[in-house]
């Protein structure tokens, strides 16, 4: 099968169109025919090694300290139908069409993948029928993270919520879940995503290239920094009280200011990472059945451009997603 393979730490140039040898699944796995996988900025962050300090040397030692050696294929989101089952798989049969993620173990970037019915890792459901390979593909990593916050945030109805960030992939998808958990929301990115924010759901819009929504003077129930770039003092100070800092990617200095916060006022900063969990996908693809929230799709590249895709990610300049998607026939052909 064909498969990106990812040959050295750095630049997208270092992601290479291989012959790799296909997956067999083990008893308790799926083989999945990928159709559609993303370029996931963290996939992106990972390549290049460009993580929080703190995590760069373990990641190294896992993965490979001069070179990637225990992952060779990135990509942590798919969509496809499941080719094959093992003996003791319950829950999907061939045909099943489905989408989820690979979690830690990756391996996305290729035309086929196996992923346990039921792993620690990854996660994996039916995919709904109301959207497209593309689509599906683009909702589980970024789709749980900003679940697992919104739902932390613990959002009352009316209240006032801002989002830092709600361009991008897990920003998209937690302006609507703020929404549909009834917060006014306000949502934080560049001028060139302004509209699409407008488009989704957020009733007001600030343009961070031109204001920092610290000093606004505006004050929120929530404020949730999908980025980890917003200045933290300025975030308390417009919190209300009893409000909720929700902190993305937040390195360890905010981790430590956050809990000490949280102990000496009644503002509370909430840090973690969020675990995948088949009823969370389930929870997300019943929503997006029921047309209350969607992916945003900013282009889709082929399986074979995956270093251009990489490259757009990296402009910063992508609205919600970049998808890719994987032409077997083509493939074939070639």
């Amino acid at each position: 099968m064909k498969a990106i393979v990812w040959t050295a730490y750095g630049s997208p140039d270092v992601l290479q169109l291989q012959e790799v040898d296909k997956p067999i699944p083990k008893d308790d796995e799926v083989l999945i025919k990928i159709y559609a996988t993303t370029a996931f900025a963290g996939d992106s962050e990972l390549r290049n090694l460009k993580t929080p300090l703190l995590y760069r040397l373990p990641m190294r030692v896992y993965i490979g300290l001069r070179k990637p050696g225990r992952i060779t294929i990135l990509g942590q989101e798919l969509a496809g139908e499941i080719e094959k089952v093992g003996k003791d798989v319950r829950r999907f049969k061939v045909g099943d069409q489905v989408f989820g993620t690979t979690g830690f173990w990756m391996g996305a970037y290729a035309e086929y993948k196996c992923i346990p019915e039921d792993g620690m890792n990854g996660v994996l459901v039916t995919k709904p029928a109301n959207i497209s390979f593309e689509e599906a593909a683009a909702v589980p990593v970024g789709g749980l993270e900003a679940l697992f916050f919104i739902r932390r945030g613990n959002i009352k109805n009316g209240e006032k919520v801002l989002i830092n960030g709600a361009g991008g992939s897990i920003g998209t998808f937690a302006v609507q879940l703020a929404k549909y958990y009834g917060g006014e929301v306000t949502g934080v990115d560049s001028s060139g995503k302004l509209d699409m924010l407008r488009s989704i759901g957020a009733d007001h819009v600030v343009d961070y290239t031109q204001e920092d929504f610290t000093k606004r003077g505006e004050t929120y129930d929530v404020i949730f920094d999908v980025v980890g770039k917003s200045s933290f003092s300025g975030s308390i100070k417009s919190l209300n009280q009893n409000g909720r800092y929700l902190l993305g990617n937040a390195g360890l200095l905010k981790i430590i200011r956050g809990r000490w916060t949280s102990g000496r006022s009644s503002k509370e900063v909430i840090t973690g990472t969020a675990s995948n969990r088949t009823e969370d996908l389930m929870f997300l693809k019943e929503l997006i059945e029921a047309g209350k929230i969607k992916s945003v799709i900013d282009r889709i590249y082929p399986l074979e451009q995956m270093a251009d895709a990489h490259r757009y990610v990296e402009s910063g300049q992508k609205k919600g997603n970049v998808a890719i998607s994987v032409d077997h026939k083509a493939n074939e052909e070639a």
